[in-house]
């Protein structure tokens, strides 16, 4: 998939089926839309275009809300180009794009670069200046420029609730990762790079690999998760998936104040991760984060954790480590 910074690098003599949207998290929703405009696009002969945005517009016109994508943005045009999209234009938003009325949004963009034959949206798209445009503006706008516009109906979980980025997040907050993946069609990962902790866990016979600071992704509810670490084998293109219990809060046996994200990964002491750039993916909560009345309550916890940890991964049991054996992490 090409991948286009700005409207300059859209070659010209485009002709293109293109879709709209921001595509957090690319959940099933949006890949109802995006394969509808890869399908149309193969039936007319084109090239298949998404239009995304970054930052994301909540983050410019409500940045208060501190809003977190579910995907950094290298990820979600992964997720888009696995779609099958040909080509994709991030659109850096600012005042130049939000303040354009639906009219020019629709020229600039849509006829003058890439040459839209059809624009596939879905049914709550609004573009243009203060959202004024609708789904009948660009039907308007389509029969004036010479462009067909298909909507995408909703898609519905058995509930009856559309699939959309503020449901993933409100199943995050409540610590729901696999209702959250139910959602996405995907399994939750955040990105991070390994840092040096207190190393605790590393003196109880649970070396962790620990996140805290320019975490990329919604980290979920805290409690203990099991998941996987995913990391880039050293000198090489390849991914290695590691089976891990993780660890997200404050620590509150510690007194803790400080949100981390710790991973240990089941049965390895050998695991030098510091300053590796990692994945961590949640695949099931385990439990709440709670505070023991002893330390040998909490080991008999955490031994627990790890059991069931391997039972929801598919994996072999992993015990506690010896601190003497552990040489990194």
């Amino acid at each position: 998939m090409k991948i286009w910074s700005t409207l300059s690098d859209v070659p010209g003599g485009e002709r293109s089926v293109v879709t709209i949207g921001n595509f957090d998290g690319m959940h099933n929703g949006h890949r109802r839309v995006v394969s509808s405009c890869v399908e149309r696009a193969r039936k007319r002969g084109t090239d298949a275009v998404a239009i995304t945005f970054d930052p994301h517009p909540i983050q410019v016109h409500a940045p208060e809300a501190g809003l977190q994508l579910i995907f950094p943005l290298r990820d979600r045009l992964d997720a888009m180009a696995a779609s099958g999209l040909d080509a994709t234009l991030v659109v850096h938003y600012d005042a130049s794009v939000y303040m354009l009325e639906p009219e020019e949004f629709v020229v600039e963009f849509l006829v003058e670069r890439l040459g839209a034959v059809e624009v596939v949206v879905g049914e709550d798209f609004h573009f243009g200046r203060a959202n004024l445009g609708t789904i009948d503006t660009l039907r308007e706008l389509g029969r004036r420029y010479g462009f067909d516009v298909t909507m995408v109906t909703d898609i519905q979980a058995p509930e009856g609730r559309r699939w959309s980025s503020s449901w993933v997040r409100e199943l995050l907050a409540e610590g729901d990762v696999a209702g959250a993946a139910r959602v996405l069609g995907h399994l939750h990962r955040i990105r991070g790079t390994v840092e040096h902790g207190f190393k605790r866990g590393r003196e109880l016979g649970f070396p962790t690999a620990n996140l805290q600071e320019g975490i990329e992704g919604v980290v979920p509810a805290d409690g203990v998760y099991a998941g996987w670490v995913v990391r880039q084998v050293p000198g090489t293109e390849s991914a290695e998936f590691l089976p891990s219990a993780i660890s997200v809060g404050t620590n509150p046996q510690f007194d803790g104040v400080k949100r981390t994200v710790e991973a240990h990964v089941l049965g390895r002491s050998d695991l030098n991760l510091y300053g590796e750039r990692i994945a961590v993916v949640f695949v099931s909560r385990i439990r709440p984060m709670l505070a023991f009345d002893s330390l040998e309550d909490l080991l008999a916890q955490m031994d627990d954790d790890l059991r069931q940890s391997a039972y929801v991964l598919g994996v072999g049991v992993a015990s506690r480590i010896d601190p003497e054996d552990v040489t990194a992490c």
